[in-house]
């Protein structure tokens, strides 16, 4: 293992070296002098099959390597036990976090291959840190950046899609820009219709002394307020204004004000910095940004007066999503925007189908389980769902309930939302109960569950309330998350089942595919975070239905460092984000929507993709440490 070159190489073999960094994060991203500082300080080594490269028994690290050709395997004690290593290859710097913390790696590293490793000392390592802010954040943020290059590729590969369109993630302080129109309370009608007239705008912020929004008249409002109603002209703006109002900060995105305008049916939000009324987006502002856009999704949902026109308005979702693809949105705003457009279509649907079925929707809860329970629905997704009665309902309105949720199902399957094949669906027996019913089911899962009990529980532990009394579905929720904090027997059985499936790693760190090249996306990557989530924070008492809100909420009580569970969260996101890609390219495998083949990925996210897998695996075997010694 001696150098095959000093310490300092010539300026023509820097010149060689060059390009083989320049093709790998960070150094892609780094000025020439710094790659050439890493260079000069850095020593070429070469590894045969079997040859160790660093382990335990040396102490702290002293040194880092970059992979020119070949691979390596880190092999350490609870990694065999969950089927396998982990595996470096060309481009990939380690041990970083060992490095960093000036500790002893856990695992032994050793080749696979012939191998050949620029090796750079931790002093050098801690210069370049010092002289690069790219190379340091990559040291601290690893998979953090490997997530930021993948989705500046994604959204390149999409930009044919989306040139005339801005990003959702654009804050509302630079969307914002023209100062607001406002007027006092005491304004007359007349002088601030003349206002909006003459400025041709369409509304007016009615503020308070601090610049404080209190109330807003827009055109669409003057109709019913003004023209309809008839007051004197010389009334107080404070009289006819809307209020209250629904403002956003200069911090929050296009995004967040999209979703708002949608909850609300609303077409203006007032900007505020500090409480102040700084600035105010329209709808037509987003209009501008996407040909697409959520609010004009929802509203044709809204309006759909029968199943064929919400199938048409499901396909509408469809397309929305692929647009904010080409915008690069985040996984995590992605499938919450999917979800809530989803929550609307079936919101619709039932309003459309209970009076057919005598069900009255203020006396029932129909329920979200599963991912839309969670928020975190892609675009194929099946359906999870619940009804809850009210503990006096009468067989007769059992029966028209049940009648009601198949009914639901059916129309839903319509739409593109295929029946869920597990049966966990409104219109299936099980499916609708009265609260006091649900209650005793929750009982027996948590007091007394088989292992199929387990499965059916983790699903309906994800509840959420979706239409009619929310109240019904919040009691039971209360009341069986309380009961299952309570029960390590339970908790422990979650564990097993959480570890029933592992990472698809083989014995050398590489991602383990089928015979046909893929891997499942769900279960063999996302399944295992949202498994991991909903069990820590059960047993931590984080009342949190989300699994990326679960992973942070329960990484902070569990006292661990940022780095740790933002990592958990990072690998869950880009798991999600690919299976949205191939869901919405048609490239899943066959009739399974989550496979993917690893080898048509690109290197940076063939990648973070193995990255993520090891992450999992690493959230497993803390769950196998905490539960299962």
């Amino acid at each position: 293992m001696a150098p095959l070159t000093p310490a300092s190489p010539p300026a023509s073999l820097l010149a060689a070296l060059r390009p083989d960094l320049l093709r790998h994060p960070p150094f892609d991203g780094m000025q020439q002098a710094e790659v050439d500082l890493f260079l000069a300080r850095a020593q070429q080594r070469y590894y045969a099959p079997g040859e160790t490269l660093a382990e335990p028994a040396a102490g702290p690290v002293r040194e880092i390597f970059f992979i020119r050709q070949g691979a390596v395997t880190g092999v350490k004690g609870l990694a065999e036990f969950f089927g396998g290593a982990f595996q470096y290859e060309e481009g990939e710097l380690f041990p970083l976090d060992a490095a960093v913390a000036r500790r002893a790696v856990t695992a032994t590293y050793r080749a696979t291959a012939d191998t050949f490793v620029l090796v750079l000392p931790v002093e050098a390592m801690d210069e370049l840190a010092h002289r690069s802010p790219e190379f340091a954040d990559f040291l601290h943020r690893r998979i953090a950046r490997f997530l930021d290059l993948s989705r500046v590729a994604l959204q390149a590969e999409y930009a044919s899609q989306a040139l005339a369109e801005q990003s959702l993630e654009t804050p509302l302080g630079e969307l914002a820009a023209r100062a607001p129109v406002t007027c006092a309370p005491g304004t007359p009608l007349r002088a601030a219709l003349a206002e909006m007239q003459a400025r041709r705008i369409g509304s007016i912020v009615v503020a308070g002394p601090a610049g404080e929004a209190l109330g807003i008249l827009t055109r669409h409002d003057v109709l019913e307020r003004v023209a309809l109603a008839q007051p004197p002209l010389d009334t107080p703006i404070a009289q006819v204004m809307v209020q209250p109002v629904h403002t956003l900060d200069v911090a929050h995105t296009a995004q967040d004000a999209a979703l708002l305008m949608s909850r609300h049916g609303i077409r203006h939000v007032p900007v505020t910095r500090g409480g102040a009324v700084v600035g105010i987006v329209s709808e037509r502002d987003l209009f501008a940004m996407q040909r697409l856009s959520l609010k004009q999704v929802s509203s044709a949902i809204r309006a759909a007066s029968d199943v064929p026109a919400l199938r048409a308005a499901a396909q509408d979702i469809r397309r929305f999503a692929r647009n904010l693809l080409g915008q690069g949105v985040q996984a995590r705003q992605l499938t919450g925007l999917v979800s809530h457009l989803n929550d609307v279509l079936t919101q619709r649907l039932l309003e459309l189908l209970a009076p057919d079925h005598g069900v009255a929707l203020s006396r029932v809860c129909w329920v979200a389980l599963g991912s839309e329970g969670r928020g975190e629905q892609t675009i194929a997704t099946d359906q999870d769902n619940a009804l809850v009665l009210p503990d006096d309902s009468t067989d007769a309105q059992r029966e028209a309930a049940r009648a009601f949720g198949r009914a639901a199902n059916l129309a839903l399957a319509e739409c593109g939302y295929p029946l869920c094949r597990g049966g966990v669906m409104a219109g299936e027996p099980a499916g609708s109960a009265t609260l006091r019913d649900w209650r005793e089911r929750f009982a027996r899962w948590i007091d007394h569950g088989a292992p199929q009990d387990l499965l059916q529980a983790s699903i309906y532990f994800d509840l959420r309330p979706l239409a009619g009394d929310a109240a019904l579905a919040h009691a039971l929720r209360a009341e069986v998350l309380e009961s299952a904090r309570r029960t390590p027997r339970f908790l422990k059985q979650m564990a097993l089942n959480a570890l029933s499936r592992g990472a698809p790693l083989n014995w050398l760190g590489g991602i383990d595919t089928t015979a046909d090249g893929s891997v499942d996306l769900k279960l063999q990557g996302a399944a295992l975070f949202v498994d991991a989530a909903r069990l820590y924070s059960l047993a931590h008492g984080v009342d949190e239905t989300a699994t990326r809100s679960r992973l942070a909420a329960v990484g902070e009580r569990l006292g661990l460092a940022p780095s740790e569970y933002e990592a958990w969260v990072g690998a869950f996101e880009f798991i999600q984000m690919l299976r949205l890609r191939i869901q919405l390219e048609g490239d899943g495998g066959g009739d399974n929507p989550n496979r993917l083949a690893p080898a048509r990925l690109n290197d940076i996210d063939r990648r973070i993709l193995k990255e993520a897998f090891r992450v999992a695996r690493s959230l497993q075997q803390r769950i196998h440490l905490d539960y299962e010694r």
